[in-house]
């Protein structure tokens, strides 16, 4: 299972009267799956908020976006800026043009209860998914463990088989996230670290195809507008966001207020930090991305970070008028 596939304002632009992108275009194409950080598309896609010169094309996995970004047949998607990097070294011309959520969290290493220390770790059976999210979070692990790579007997299991390779022994801990992460806790695991201890690492974006967006700039705004204005339906009327989430997800109010539990939702002005002005923050953390997705060999080459990011599709106006 990757990492992204569970979860069982003051603009014109931000309703869905806005006509196309262009006469030779019937709709922008975004690619969509289940994830906490996403829910804000459907949240606006159910309230009639997005444009409609926008498609939203509902996938199972981020996998599924990423194949149709290549392919053409999609103009952006919600991914992870690890995966749009990987994209990019792949030479599509993808640029950030929103960050949904960062990883408070929602990200951690579980261990057996005899591990009780970074020490204890040596020698022993880690799972990692062998994936930017995967490399990063263990990249973290060694760096404030101060342990090496090759102390470690580091296994590729991903987060779907990292239960069942518990209950057999298999694994002393994994590098894992939601809803896995309480499904080993339930089985007796604890927590040794999380991604709280790095905020602004793992990071999810709306990517779009910087090839395919000429002449869309309005239909981007409206878009990029309406999940703001679902951000702010979600702070203001939380039971009903969280009661429509459930209700479409198939599962409980409780178990989608826990899965947002390790996210952040940057608001406007965080993401105008991110992806604004000459020195955007999203450089920063996309460069020590770089180096641990060439470090684990997930990339022959890293991005050369140039045009990464653009706020120019982000509301100028408060969060508070996005309505």
């Amino acid at each position: 299972m990757h990492r992204r596939d569970w979860l069982k304002g003051a603009v014109a632009w931000g309703s869905a009267g806005l006509i196309g992108c262009s006469a030779e275009r019937e709709a922008l194409a975004i690619g969509v799956h289940p994830w906490p950080g996403y829910e804000s598309l459907f949240l606006a896609e159910q309230f009639g908020w997005i444009p409609t010169a926008v498609q939203l094309h509902k996938g199972r996995r981020a996998g599924d976006s990423l194949a149709a970004l290549a392919e053409g047949s999609l103009d952006g998607a919600a991914i992870t800026l690890d995966e749009m990097m990987r994209a990019r070294t792949e030479g599509l011309p993808l640029v950030a043009a929103l960050v949904f959520n960062d990883s408070i969290g929602a990200d951690a290493v579980l261990v057996r209860p005899e591990v009780r220390e970074w020490s204890h770790l040596v020698g022993r059976r880690v799972a990692v998914e062998h994936s930017g999210t995967g490399e990063l979070v263990l990249s973290k692990l060694l760096e404030l463990s101060g342990l090496r790579r090759d102390q470690l007997k580091v296994l590729d299991i991903p987060p779907d088989d990292q239960v069942r390779a518990w209950q057999e022994g298999r694994i002393d801990a994994a590098v894992t996230y939601e809803p896995v992460a309480s499904r080993l806790t339930g089985l007796g695991a604890r927590r040794l670290l999380d991604s709280s201890a790095f905020p602004d690492l793992i990071l999810d974006v709306l990517a779009v195809r910087r090839d395919r967006v000429a002449g869309c700039d309005e239909t981007l705004r409206g878009l990029v507008a309406s999940h703001f204005r679902a951000l702010e339906h979600l702070r203001v009327s939380p039971d009903d966001a969280l009661r429509r989430i459930a209700a479409w997800r198939g599962t409980t109010v409780e178990a989608v207020r826990r899965s947002f539990s390790g996210l952040e939702l940057p608001g406007l002005e965080r993401n105008h930090a991110y992806l604004s002005g000459a020195a955007p923050k999203l450089a920063r953390t996309a460069a020590t991305v770089n180096r641990v997705l060439v470090a684990g060999g997930l990339v022959a080459r890293g991005d050369d970070l140039k045009d990464l990011a653009d706020g120019r599709w982000l509301p100028t106006a408060p969060v508070g008028d996005l309505r």
